[in-house]
């Protein structure tokens, strides 16, 4: 598959990608056996409608990386065995003059530099996404039409050359025979494939060509070469000689480059801008390539392909976890492996509801696709494969709400946490430094017993239940001291009131007794407060337990008074 590359005292080496034992499964032998079957079954399936009847019955990413599923599934219980290939079909077998070598993957610049080292002359082309084939010429006439298959040999297609006006059926050339070998595509018009995509176009061709008819599409079908073996010396005198021959468009759309930054320039702008096939990156050529008949598969060194960066990644689903928020609502949170999304490491993707996960069907092992949705957010695309084991856990029984938990308990952690993480932040009391996992040394003790029993902690005892040195805790219970000072809008906030903020700031309550006088009526002067809030607001402000809060900040004083006087301010009590 794809190489990868190491970079170790200024030499280059090339090698196989090995799995991390990290990101080996937990499987025993015999489910790791059923599941690398069942997916390769799943993988043969598919290769039997495509290459026998023309019908992509997966995208072709989401088979790629499946495919690559599979290798490292091998390569953690299985080493031994061979790497995965699809079965191809043996009728009408047609050796090729000249073995297809395929395309070496790079991933980064760096690589591309890597690789550019002592080459020579090099030039770029878009790597056309469509279906390989090999064209054989003899006194100038086409008598052969194969297609890649395992490089060594493939499928004759000749009977469908008559139907493609881009390839000649005749060339001009005193040779006695003439190899090429290039890309069948679909011919677009203005394609921006930073915009568009793939729009399975490859599918597409490889349908009209394993059919037994003659598809209309056929007219349709482009020809990009993108090798003459046995050519000219230079790679520059084996395109003009294309474009002599009738084949253009690999002249037209060959660019020398010098360095990787000129590379990278060339596959940004082929990305953005329109043009007439669909690209899933660009190929690097060498000029200078050995005689065809030291071409193997996978052995061309002298070409190397940088694709574009996909828009969706595929992820491995590590576990399923459930997050209880303030309010009470349940959040489900599938945990991946690691995986990179643009300039993001994307470790985790929130997939919404209970109800949601559950018809999505999702547990630990599944294969899924990732996108980054508005602000840079992971979104979960779709599901590609789900393991036959199918573990689920259990979600928290569906019984908190938007006032249960206001005390600490066990069973309410997740929703109580959540409560002190909220009173923390920049719109409630903006207790700096106190993150989730300080508050989490808080309770750990039992000191925190309800929404705001901290204010009665003592250095010595944040210091005892939350493993502090005795300065950091004298810092931290000055900082917890420091929110009595906040205004009376802010200790509302840090209830968790579902109030909006223009409402917050308009408030003009100075004290609890006020707040509570509030009737429904009072609430809908407020904006952004409608008939159904406010009198959410009524209820939940006379709830026995919310009170009780309410009476131990009144205890201590809060809100606090104070008295202007000139420009300071002096506290009161």
């Amino acid at each position: 598959m794809q190489g990868c590359f190491f970079v170790l005292f200024s030499l280059m080496l090339f090698v196989c990608p090995t799995v991390a034992v990290g990101l080996c499964p937990d499987w025993t032998p015999a489910r790791a056996e059923k599941e690398m079957t069942q997916l390769q079954q799943q993988l043969r399936h598919w290769d039997d409608a495509y290459y026998r009847q023309g019908k992509s019955l997966i995208e072709d990413a989401d088979y790629d990386r499946l495919t690559q599923r599979l290798e490292d599934w091998q390569a953690c219980f299985s080493p031994e065995l061979a790497r995965y290939s699809p079965n191809l079909p043996d009728q009408g077998g047609q050796w090729h003059p000249v073995a297809h070598t395929g395309v070496r993957k790079l991933r980064t610049a760096l690589d591309v530099a890597w690789w550019m080292q002592d080459r020579g002359e090099v030039w770029l082309q878009p790597k056309v996404d469509g279906v390989a084939v090999t064209l054989v010429y003899q006194q100038g006439k086409l008598v052969s039409l194969i297609s890649r298959g395992d490089g060594l040999r493939g499928e004759e297609w000749i009977a469908k050359a008559p139907f493609i006006p881009a390839i000649p059926l005749n060339i001009s050339t005193h040779l006695a025979e003439v190899t090429l070998q290039g890309e069948l595509f679909l011919m677009m018009t203005g394609h921006r494939q930073s915009q568009a995509g793939g729009m399975n176009a490859r599918a597409q061709i490889a349908g009209a060509m394993m059919g037994k008819k003659n598809l209309p599409l056929l007219s349709q079908t482009g020809i990009f070469i993108w090798a003459l073996p046995d050519g000219a010396v230079t790679f520059k005198q084996r395109l003009q000689q294309l474009t002599e021959w009738g084949f253009p468009l690999a002249e037209q759309w060959s660019e020398r480059v010098a360095n990787e930054d000129e590379v990278a320039a060339l596959r940004e702008r082929w990305f953005t801008s329109p043009l007439p096939f669909v690209t899933d990156g660009v190929v690097l050529h060498q000029s200078a390539v050995p005689q065809g008949k030291h071409w193997r598969p996978g052995q061309g060194s002298w070409l190397a392909a940088w694709k574009y960066q996909p828009p969706h990644v595929t992820a491995e689903v590590l576990s399923v976890a459930f997050n209880v928020g303030r309010t009470g609502k349940i959040t489900v949170v599938l945990n991946v492996q690691p995986v990179q999304l643009d300039d993001k490491t994307v470790r985790r993707v929130s997939l919404g509801s209970v109800r949601r996960w559950r018809e999505r069907d999702i547990v630990a092992g599944d294969q899924i696709t990732l996108s980054l949705a508005g602000q840079g957010v992971p979104r979960l695309e779709r599901v590609i494969w789900r393991v036959e084991a199918r573990d689920y856990p259990q979600p928290p029984a569906e019984h908190f709400h938007a006032l249960s938990c206001l005390a600490f308990s066990a069973e309410c952690q997740p929703q109580f946490l959540a409560r002190l993480a909220h009173l923390s932040g920049k719109k409630s009391l903006a207790i700096s430094g106190m993150q989730r996992s300080n508050w989490l040394r808080l309770i750990s003790q039992g000191d925190v017993s309800h929404l705001f029993a901290w204010l009665t902690l003592t250095p010595e005892q944040v210091a005892h239940a939350g493993g502090f040195t005795p300065q950091r805790a004298e810092k931290v219970w000055q900082q917890l001291q420091q929110t009595r000072r906040q205004p009376f809008q802010r200790w509302v906030a840090a209830l968790g009131l579902p109030i909006p903020q223009q409402a917050l700031k308009t408030l003009d309550d100075e004290n609890w007794e006020q707040l509570l006088a509030r009737d429904q009526q009072a609430w809908q002067l407020l904006p952004g407060i409608g008939n159904h809030l406010a009198q959410q607001l009524v209820t939940m402000l006379a709830n026995e337990e919310l009170r009780a809060l309410i009476l131990f900040l009144q205890q201590q004083g809060i809100p606090q008074r104070a008295l202007v006087v000139g420009v300071g301010v002096v506290e009161d009590g």
